[in-house]
């Protein structure tokens, strides 16, 4: 089986079947198992398949006129021109991050194609700090992270697009480097981690304007940590929250039932 990611190509999501529509090609003793629908036959094999798994035949139909103009528009030469860009910009930031962070995977001639990924597992193993550290305190600096432990747990995975200029991919880097100093400070015993900024990140205005400020650190250094973050500063709306928690334990912000019983309650 192989999933064919057509939104570095195509301008379309991930997915195959939603909400992107990327292709998923099988070889032919795995074709029965694949999706059908009992009013167009033609959607899926020929005998039957295990029937619909969305309403509609042929997957988000609506999708596909953005790969129709977005090719239309480029041209041949413009998606090899947004192609080349795209393996650029993903090597510039392999090289000038890579004195800072790891660079897994690269090609024979040290190079890597339309994304890189940094090795964050050694840092923790030194320092504690996490991927989470680091994905949070870049919300201090303006940015929101890159992807997560894909495809390897511990890595931020960097794929800029061919739409980033130099000066963005700059203020990145800019931001990462802030943040491997403060790892550096850890690292060296002037800090501890979980009194770092990196372990509060992000720092919401509500801390910042708090009558109370018990931290190493200073609220200039919570709330701006580098030159990047002056340009482009964004104020998460609350700190750290517990991500597994609550992915397990499912919280209802909606009034409780016995509210709807009275109805004169708005």
């Amino acid at each position: 089986m192989s999933h064919l990611n057509l939104h570095k190509t195509f301008c379309i999501p991930h997915g195959g079947g939603g909400p992107g529509v990327g292709p998923v090609a099988v070889r032919a003793h795995l074709a029965p198992y694949l999706p059908s629908h009992p009013l167009v036959p033609e959607c899926g094999p020929v005998g039957g398949g295990v029937g619909p798994i969305s309403a509609a035949p042929w997957g988000s139909a609506s999708i596909l006129p953005i790969s129709w103009t977005y090719v239309a528009l480029m041209g041949g030469e413009g998606l090899t021109r947004a192609t080349q860009v795209a393996v650029l910009n993903a090597n510039y930031l392999a090289a000038r991050l890579d004195p800072y962070f790891p660079v897994l995977y690269r090609g024979a001639d040290g190079l890597v194609a339309h994304e890189c990924i940094l090795d964050l597992r050694p840092i923790t193993a030194a320092t504690g700090v996490s991927v989470d550290d680091v994905a949070k305190r870049l919300m201090d600096h303006g940015f929101h992270a890159p992807t997560m432990s894909f495809p390897v747990a511990g890595t931020l995975m960097l794929e800029p697009t061919e739409s980033e200029d130099l000066a963005e991919l700059d203020r990145f880097i800019a931001a990462m480097i802030s943040i491997r100093a403060e790892i550096t400070a850890i690292e060296q015993g002037e800090v501890a981690h979980e009194d770092s900024a990196l372990h509060h990140a992000p720092h919401p205005a509500a801390d910042i304007l708090g009558a109370e400020w018990d931290r190493p650190y200073s609220r200039e250094e919570a709330a701006y940590p580098g030159e990047t973050s002056r340009t482009a500063k964004y104020w998460p709306p609350v700190s750290r929250i517990d991500g597994v928690y609550g992915d397990r334990n499912v919280q209802c912000s909606c009034p409780p039932l016995s509210a709807y019983e009275d109805p004169t309650n708005g």
